[in-house]
């Protein structure tokens, strides 16, 4: 086809989506068109766009590196798509996105005006890491049909039942007495015996002796709406309730397919037609999650034993094995026994060759594995004390904690923590009801959008690296490993478990079936 009537076309197809593309742009496309058949012109420049769009985009004017990345994402081989199907992210490779109350989009880091993100955090970053789970909660809340603003024409009755929330900048510059409003904040102790209610524009002190508080685990540092009048500089509070949740499918219908999630695709992999098909065709895909895997027991290695060789005839596809990897983490002989004890497991898996060479390892550390503190996100344990145990055992990876696992379309979760504990140990108010734990501390943890909603006292955190404890968008499992009792819980389509601890509660492990997004309880007890 001729160059002048090709760029034409190209303006023209992209004016009719709202863009514009710039001269580098034009002649880079031009130049890659020349050659295609009049026949298949619409098709790819269709496809081309979509993949525009696709991309985080400062303005509607389109560069050239945009349109690049566009026409390679066009002509990738469709059998690419095999190679995102399985893969381990590292809590320090997820990808940071900001929320833009303007444009109403998350942005990724690169075009907003904050610097990469660094171990030694700045008081900025702390400062930030409030200030961006306060505005993903906010901007998911004002989304919520409880929250949204009637159209003008709604039905009054409609409007009735709408709340609008308030912020404490409102309250404290009302001089009468100002009833029932609702307010997201966070709740902090600034004064020793009183609690306050914080958010980007103020803070406010807080009367709970007649708050009445709905289903989840209150700590401090969590984030609520508080139902409540306000007189005299104190918030009277009648209720207290935690920001809604919302299915994964309804974030994405709003965000698009932008991959929050992090791996190698450009894209979220929930979109791929492709990788849903191959997740159904494989039926026999399943990851075991073993918690508390004291390879320093023998009763424990023992059990290991008679694990690998009840599944030697089907492997798995993957064991998730978290910390602590030791019953006596501390002396100064723990990273020499730890090593031993990964030569022992490398030994008893090269014994089952099947699953040596079928299944993959993953290792997630735990909070009294060698390494940094207590500060999350943990990293790996030192390649020093693996690199024997990778050597014999080539399928095996040693993660982060958190870690982030995807498998064709799915996303997965694992945190290494023993949070239940934390969690009640630190409420405001505990529950009355002390039989449904799990399900206050499932609630709690989907409606803060964050592995652990706790004080930094309590858990620090690397301040810049917080998002990597983000849970929003929902996961389809999210497997919190803790010494609590297992359990399973799903909420807002998210599959919530906790294997229990091996070793403690009578060598219980859980086994996942992704094809049917099933759960099985196992156990080795009285074997």
């Amino acid at each position: 086809m001729e160059p002048e009537r090709l760029r034409r076309r190209l303006s023209s197809a992209f004016r009719l989506r709202g863009l514009v593309l710039r001269p580098d742009a034009l002649k880079y496309l031009t130049e890659a068109f020349q050659s295609t058949s009049e026949g298949e012109l619409d098709d790819i420049i269709e496809n081309v766009i979509d993949a525009v769009e696709k991309q985080p985009l400062s303005s509607n004017m389109i560069e050239q590196p945009l349109v690049e990345a566009a026409v390679q994402e066009c002509s990738r081989a469709p059998d690419e798509a095999i190679e995102n199907v399985f893969n381990i992210i590292g809590a320090f490779d997820i990808p940071r996105f900001i929320y833009n109350s303007e444009r109403k989009k998350f942005l990724p880091l690169s075009m907003t005006d904050l610097p990469r993100p660094s171990l030694f955090g700045t008081a900025r970053d702390k400062a930030e890491l409030f200030r961006e789970r306060y505005s993903i909660l906010q901007q998911r809340t004002h989304r919520h049909e409880l929250f949204t603003p009637s159209p003008v024409d709604a039905h009054p009755d409609d409007s009735k039942n709408k709340f609008q929330l308030k912020t404490v900048e409102t309250l404290l510059g009302s001089p009468a007495k100002v009833g029932e409003v609702i307010v997201l904040g966070m709740i902090t102790q600034l004064k020793e015996g009183k609690f306050f209610l914080e958010d980007p524009t103020g803070v406010v002190q807080l009367d709970l002796s007649k708050a009445q508080f709905h289903s989840g685990l209150y700590t401090e540092s969590s984030f609520v709406l508080a139902e409540g009048w306000y007189e005299d500089e104190v918030f009277h509070v009648n209720a207290f309730g935690f920001p809604p949740t919302e299915p994964s499918a309804t974030t994405r219908a709003f965000y698009g397919n932008i991959n929050f999630f992090g791996g190698p695709s450009s894209t979220s992999v929930k979109a791929s037609a492709k990788l849903k098909q191959l997740e159904e065709e494989n039926e026999d895909a399943m990851f075991v999650f073993v918690s508390d895997v004291w390879l320093d027991q023998a009763e424990v290695l023992e059990k290991l034993h008679m694990m690998f060789s009840g599944y030697s005839s089907a492997p798995p596809t993957c064991f998730f094995f978290c910390g602590n990897f030791s019953s006596a983490p501390y002396g100064k002989n723990q990273i020499q026994s730890l090593k031993g004890s990964l030569k022992a497991l490398a030994d008893i898996i090269c014994e089952y060759p099947s699953i040596h060479k079928s299944s993959r390892f993953v290792f997630v550390p735990g909070p009294e594995d060698p390494g940094p503190g207590s500060i999350l996100p943990r990293p790996p344990l030192a390649e020093n004390i693996t690199q024997e145990f990778r050597q014999l055992v080539p399928f095996s990876v040693f993660t982060t904690n958190p870690c982030r696992v995807q498998y064709c379309t799915q996303e997965i979760i694992i945190f290494r923590e023993d949070l239940v504990n934390k969690m009640c140990r630190n409420c405001v108010r505990f529950p009355s009801s002390t039989m449904d734990i799990p399900n206050h501390f499932v609630k709690t943890i989907l409606s803060q959008g964050h592995l652990s909603p706790l004080p930094l006292y309590v858990s620090p955190v690397f301040w810049a690296y917080d998002h990597c404890l983000r849970v929003y968008p929902l996961p389809d499992l999210l497997v919190t490993a803790d010494k609590h009792d297992p359990f399973s819980v799903s909420s807002s389509d998210c599959l919530c478990i906790n294997p229990g601890s091996f070793p403690r509660s009578g060598f219980c492990f859980k086994v996942f079936y992704p094809s049917n997004k099933t759960v099985e309880d196992s156990k080795l007890q009285g074997l």
